[in-house]
C-alpha cells in the first residue's frame, strides 16, 4: 500500500524543495510555476485518480456476475495514467486492481504477460488485452458488446 504513494510523495518534496530554492533566489513566479507542475505530476500519479481498487478475485467474481472488464494497473503507470483519463466517468464502471496492492493481480497480470507486470491489463469475459485502446474498452461497457 505505502508504494503506491511514493512517487507522489518524492515528486511533492521535490517539488517544494526547488520551488523554496527558486523563492530564495527571489523568483516567487518560477517558485509557484514549479511547484503547481510537481503538484499536477504528483496527482496524476498518485492512485486517487482511479477508482477504488479491489483485489483481483472480488474483481473477477463481480465481472463474471455484471460482465464488466477488470483492469489490472499499477500507480505511475502513463499508459494506465492515458486508460483512466480517456475512460472519463465510464471507469467507474470497470473494475479496477491495483497489482501493487494485490498479490493475486500481479499473478494474473503475469499470466497474461509471459511473466511480465505490463498495465494496464484488461479482462475481458475471462480474455486478457494488454493495453487496449481506452474506445475498445469503453465499447465493452455497451450492453450491446
Amino acid at each position: 500500500m505505502m508504494r503506491a504513494w511514493i512517487l507522489p510523495v518524492l515528486l511533492l518534496l521535490s517539488g517544494s524543495a526547488l520551488a523554496t530554492g527558486q523563492i530564495i533566489k527571489g523568483n516567487p513566479g518560477t517558485a509557484a510555476a514549479l511547484l503547481l507542475a510537481f503538484l499536477a505530476f504528483a496527482g496524476v500519479n498518485s492512485p486517487l485518480i482511479f477508482p477504488r481498487s479491489i483485489g483481483a478475485r472480488e474483481a473477477q467474481r463481480r465481472s463474471a456476475v455484471d460482465g464488466r472488464p477488470v483492469v489490472f494497473w499499477r500507480p505511475g503507470c502513463k499508459y494506465c495514467i492515458r486508460l483512466r483519463i480517456r475512460l472519463g466517468r465510464s471507469a467507474r464502471r470497470l473494475h479496477w486492481v491495483d497489482i501493487w496492492r494485490d498479490p493475486a493481480g500481479a499473478a494474473v497480470v503475469r499470466a497474461a504477460n509471459d511473466g511480465n507486470e505490463t498495465v494496464p491489463t484488461v479482462v475481458v469475459a475471462g480474455r486478457p488485452y494488454t493495453n487496449p485502446d481506452p474506445e475498445w474498452v469503453r465499447e465493452q461497457l455497451s450492453p450491446s458488446a
